[in-house]
This record gives C-alpha cells, structure tokens and sequence, in this order.
C-alpha cells in the first residue's frame, strides 16, 4: 500500500521551530514506509481573515531550504471552496447540518444559565440553543449535527489510535456540542477542510502537532458522516513558548533562519531532537534526513 503523509500549514506569518517539528516528522513519517510513499504539502489558506499576503510562498521557500520537498505540487484551499460547498450539502441533506444564529456571548450566556464553564484554552461545549430552529435569529454559521449523529450511530464516545499517544476517546456530543462548519461570513472551518482535503488527497497518515489531538474525534465523526476513510494519527511533542503554551507568533515564537545552509540544518537538528531522534553534525541537510529517516522507522513505524 502506497501510504501517503502531509504537512498542511496555514500561512498567518513564516515556519517557526514549533511548525518545523510537524513538518519534519510528517516528512520522516512518509519516507520511513517506502520509497514509493508521497509527501504533499497544502496551504491551509482557507481563513482568509487570518492569512497574511506571501506567506504561503515563503513557507514553501523554508521547506525548500530545509530539502522538504513535496512530492507533488502543493495545494491551496482556496481554490477549493466547491469541494467544501459539497461536503457541506451532503451533510445538509442527510440532515446533519443547521444553520445557528447563536454568538459567542449568547453561547457563554446559555452556559451560565445551564451552570457550565469553561476553562482557558478550553471548547465552549454548544448546548444547542439552535438545533431546532434559529428562533427569529440570522444565522451566523453552519453546524454539525454531532448531538444528532452520535445518538444515531448508538456508540457516543469515538475511539482512536494515535501511534504517539496511545489508545484515545472523546464523547464529542458532551465535551465539545454541535460544532461549526462554516460561519456565515465566508470562511471554512478547519474541521470540514481538512477532513475533505485529506480524503481527497488520499492522505493514509496525519502527523501533525499535539495540540491538534482534540481535533481528531470531530473529524472522524465527519468522515463517518460523508463516507470518507480514517487515517492513521500521531501526533508530535509541542515546542513550548515561554508562557508554556504551545510556541506560537502570539507568545513569541520567531521566524525561522534558513536563508544559509548552516542556518537550515541548525533548524531542521533542533526539530530533530524534540522528536527524539539523536543530533546529527557535519552533514547537508539531506544527509541528516537520510539518517533521521533510519532513526524514526526504529522509534514509530513499527507502532500501528
């Protein structure tokens, strides 16, 4: 079987040390199981309000440098706005779809109401104030039914593998509520895109970043719904910023060097260790990937 990996970033600002794990384990990943394997790579562009000008471009400039090449001409998502329109549609017909009229501070006022809160960082779990109608509101997203498709399917916690972490579940329905698809302004949410790129794409492996885990429960329940695969997870170690959240521009993560070759393999050697794999001195960067390739089949492709 021809396994098939990516690395999908969304262009807010340049790859920093913490985008660069991802990308480095996504790439060994594929490389492990194959010759004939495939690494793509997928500008998730899809928040047009969040993406900066150019930086798609650049970020494809630093994978180049650090010779993270794809194996196929990288993919835009907007440029594939019809896609999600369908996907959207189907779950629509299947009655899996509503359109909520609900804000922020109606759903943090319906939380207080029902005594529920919610911690830093934490999902405002929906409680469904529009599952049965807008109630004279303009909707202002689209969501997934997840309340209505957990109860049909009789198997409320989705379980998971993930080949890093282990054995996984979430009860979507309770822990994060019917969640959003679209908001009515335009842009796409990451859960419906990313599952209809993957599918799409025939993307077998999703390595991607540790915070992203608690995505991976909505996102099978999407492919359940639209008929699509599952891939295989795992999910890497974050690269913490100083306030000991995951590194972000926010928080102070920088932009990359790469622009020597001694500045690209510096970057791609620091990755390489939080990865656990050994530092590597003295080589080009495709040297050390090679090496690293042999590392990361002993410590992962012999997990499930």
């Amino acid at each position: 079987m021809t396994r098939i990996g990516r690395f999908a970033p969304s262009p807010t600002g340049p790859l920093h040390a913490g985008s660069l794990v991802a990308a480095l384990a996504s790439w060994l990943d594929v490389r492990a199981q194959g010759p004939d394997s495939r690494w793509l790579v997928r500008i998730e562009d899809a928040d047009t309000e969040r993406c900066l000008p150019g930086m798609g471009e650049l970020i494809l400039s630093q994978l180049a440098a650090c010779a993270l090449v794809p194996d196929e001409a990288p993919v835009w998502q907007t440029q594939r706005t019809h896609r999600y329109e369908l996907a959207l549609g189907k779950l629509k017909a299947a009655g899996l779809a509503y359109p909520c009229g609900c804000s922020r501070k109606d759903i943090d006022e319906a939380l207080t109401r029902l005594g529920i809160g919610h911690t830093r960082h934490g999902e405002r779990v929906y409680p469904g104030t529009c599952r049965d109608g807008l109630h004279g509101k303009a909707a202002r997203a689209w969501r997934f039914a997840a309340t209505t498709f957990q109860q049909a399917s009789g198997e409320p916690p989705v379980h998971w593998h993930d080949r890093r972490l282990g054995d996984q579940q979430q009860d979507v329905a309770r822990e994060v509520g019917d969640f959003v698809l679209k908001r009515a302004d335009g842009p796409w949410a990451y859960q419906l895109a990313v599952v209809v790129d993957d599918a799409e794409q025939g993307v077998t492996d999703v390595v991607r970043g540790e915070d992203l885990a608690d995505n991976t429960a909505r996102q099978i329940l999407l492919q359940r719904a639209l008929g699509l695969p599952t891939p295989r997870y795992l999910h890497t170690p974050l690269v913490l910023g100083p306030d000991g959240d995951k590194l972000s521009k926010q928080n102070g993560a920088t932009p990359l060097q790469t622009g020597t070759a001694g500045e690209a393999l510096a970057a791609l050697d620091a990755a390489a260790q939080r990865l656990g794999l050994r530092a590597i001195s003295g080589h080009s960067a495709k040297e050390a990937l090679a090496q690293w390739v042999a590392q990361w089949r002993d410590l992962y492709n012999s997990r499930p």
